[in-house]
């Protein structure tokens, strides 16, 4: 009989009925016992509720501290890099060989320091050639004084000269003769009038006296003429001292040439660089060494558009830079570049910034701020009632309103001692806590201590 046959008779039928029954039962009573846990479950939980509720909140005692509204100036955030106030490439003024370099790159140098030698012995030969030259010059002076009469360095003057006095004398001799010929020439002719003298003897006076005359002339024309020659001789004395001061000239150029064989520096500063060595032959065109002045140093930053009115050359400036940390480096705007960048939207502006100790480096990159006239209203509190939430990389503060902490996530601003800038977030004159911050969250109880 077949499974299907089976179940068509009367009394499988009715067992089956009976299996049915039995389990439909069973069914029920299983519902019923779980329906029955889970209200004696719900039960015991809203029982335990009820507990809680009327169980007392706990109080945090915290120290506390008011919000303190405080102004501050305002600055203008600029970007840029230091750079050495002067750079200089030094070259030799002379061409020669390298002979020495005292410095190495990094040296401090002050002003007038030797950075190189170079061979020098052309120059010294060519310096005792001009000083040979002015001690033969000055002996042609004194010849030419001598010629005169005239003592070292001397004064001229004519009348003091041999032969003008000589010739001055004859002169005097001449005029004195022409006057006593002149008397007889007078006195014989009254005599010839009257005929006491005969025409011949006064014929003989007339002659004298025209010969005396011509002594005169003849005097007279030898003065000027000694006189020329003095004169003549004193420019002989003037040209020898002219070419003592074209020897000492020279002198002074072959000093110049020797000194040019040592190279120094400019000004103070530190080398930057060296190219040359030992054993090379340099020109004018040559570097020897650079040579950075870098107290004060420069800072070449650029300004937006938009802030360019404001600044100023005097404006004080504060920097940092990255290998000192948040070290603060205070200077002054020096120049503003009238001109702005067309690519950019900015301008050049340069600032000078005290560097005695060498702290700043040219080509640091540095972050500066420009302090603007005026000034803002700034809330602070403790940098103590701050939280750093490294989860969602924000700052939270609570605040203290009756018994009550109160969260606010705030953005910060600069520090200021133990005190710290919030930007928003907290008002003036609000109680912020400051201890126990790790026991605080929102709307939790607090005591102030």
């Amino acid at each position: 009989m077949s499974f299907l046959q089976h179940l068509r008779s009367p009394r499988a039928a009715l067992a089956a009925c009976v299996l049915a029954a039995s389990l439909v039962g069973a069914a029920c009573g299983r519902s019923e016992s779980k329906a029955d846990a889970a209200g004696n479950e719900a039960k015991d939980t809203k029982g335990r509720g009820a507990a809680a509720t009327e169980a007392p909140q706990p109080v945090v005692a915290v120290t506390t501290a008011k919000a303190v509204a405080r102004e501050v100036p305002s600055y203008i955030q600029a970007t840029g890099s230091l750079i050495a106030e002067e750079t200089s490439d030094v070259a030799p003024q002379t061409s020669g060989q390298v002979i020495s370099t005292p410095v190495n790159v990094g040296a401090f140098v002050r002003q007038g320091d030797v950075l190189a030698r170079l061979n020098q012995r052309d120059a010294q030969l060519r310096l005792q050639q001009a000083q040979a030259g002015v001690t033969q010059a000055v002996a042609g002076v004194r010849q030419a004084e001598a010629r005169l009469g005239l003592s070292p360095g001397g004064n001229f003057d004519a009348s003091t000269i041999p032969e003008v006095r000589s010739a001055s004398a004859a002169l005097e001799q001449a005029e004195a003769n022409l006057r006593l010929a002149e008397a007889n020439e007078k006195r014989y002719r009254e005599l010839v009038q009257t005929g006491d003298v005969a025409m011949s003897v006064y014929d003989q006076y007339r002659t004298q006296r025209d010969t005396a005359r011509a002594q005169v002339n003849n005097a007279r024309q030898q003065l000027e003429t000694a006189i020329n020659v003095a004169r003549q001789s004193n420019q002989a004395v003037q040209s020898a001292e002219a070419q003592v001061e074209s020897a000492r000239s020279a002198v002074a150029i072959a000093q110049k040439a020797v000194a040019d064989t040592v190279v120094r520096a400019p000004y103070a500063g530190y080398v930057s660089s060296r190219p040359v060595a030992v054993g090379e032959y340099v020109t004018p065109a040559s570097v020897i060494a650079t040579v950075l002045r870098t107290n004060p140093i420069k800072l070449d930053m650029q300004v937006p558009e938009a802030d360019v009115p404001f600044v100023t050359p005097g404006m004080g400036v504060s920097l940092q830079v990255e290998a000192h940390g948040d070290k603060n480096f205070a200077g002054q705007v020096s120049a503003v570049n009238p001109a702005i960048d067309p690519a950019s939207r900015s301008a050049t502006v340069e600032a000078l910034v005290e560097n005695g100790d060498n702290a700043l480096r040219s080509g640091m990159f540095a972050t500066a701020r420009i302090v603007r006239p005026g000034g803002s209203t700034v809330v602070f509190v403790p940098k103590a009632a701050v939280v750093s939430d490294q989860n969602t990389q924000s700052y939270r503060v609570f605040v203290v309103q009756n018994d009550t902490a109160r969260l606010r996530v705030v953005q910060v601003g600069q520090e200021e001692g133990d005190t710290i800038q919030i930007l928003n977030g907290v008002n003036a004159d609000e109680t912020v806590a400051t201890g126990n911050l790790d026991q605080l969250y929102e709307g939790a109880r607090v005591r102030e201590q």
